[in-house]
């Protein structure tokens, strides 16, 4: 599918800086994203290799969600270093037009400035944090991605993750919920606990060959 095919469904702001960052035609998981219901608000969760175009899936909902006034978009992420990484990115894409946040700092601040921005980068233990400290801005929410979203399974930060998930489902129901990971053992499971649907597809911009390395030989798998 091709971008331009896209003209009469997302905002001209956010069409033209694609075509500025070269974007042209869209990824197999992109295609599958836009006809199970991404520009529509539907709930998706997306399952496809690394590299296969999954951020650009949640850049295509939140930025059109923003545009349209629907509402503030957050991204949440399991790493500071990740959150430092997607807000210059997207800062260096949409920062003409939208404001861009990041919030990964004090655990006891409600980060009062983020009520001004649009496209808001945090970590899962900082925006839990913002909601225990009752951020007014929260509930102007309208599309939610979470990154890396097999981390429920993670003993560490899966309790954090599922509890800020469900506590964001029922302040936030009429938000868009879009859960991206390149590894789910479940996504059926996952696909119905979240209310979405699942877009699965195995595409990836590099072949992946398996094979062992012995000897200073590696023989692959044919």
């Amino acid at each position: 599918m091709n971008v331009s095919q896209l003209k009469d469904k997302i905002p001209s702001k956010l069409h033209e800086a694609l075509s500025a960052a070269g974007v042209s035609e869209l990824r197999p998981a992109q295609v599958k994203a836009v006809n199970a219901g991404l520009l529509d608000g539907k709930n998706l969760l997306v399952c496809t290799p690394t590299a296969s175009g999954k951020t650009l899936i949640a850049e295509l909902a939140a930025i059109s969600a923003i545009l349209n006034k629907k509402g503030k978009a957050v991204y949440v992420v399991p790493l500071k270093a990740l959150a430092t990484e997607k807000y210059n990115d997207f800062r260096k894409r949409y920062g003409s037009f939208v404001k861009v946040a990041l919030s990964i700092g004090d655990f006891d601040s409600s980060d009062a400035y983020l009520a001004d921005h649009d496209l808001i980068i945090c970590t899962a233990e900082k925006l839990d944090s913002l909601i225990r400290h009752r951020a007014p801005w929260v509930r102007m929410v309208a599309v939610v991605v979470i990154d890396e979203i097999h981390l429920l399974n993670d003993p560490g930060r899966g309790p954090t993750l599922e509890i800020l998930i469900t506590m964001l489902r029922q302040l936030l129901q009429k938000a868009q919920f879009i859960g991206l990971s390149a590894t789910i053992g479940n996504p059926e499971e996952l696909a119905e606990w979240l209310w979405a649907e699942l877009v699965i597809d195995d595409w990836r911009p590099v072949k992946l060959h398996q094979g062992v390395y012995r000897e200073g030989v590696i023989r692959f798998k044919k």
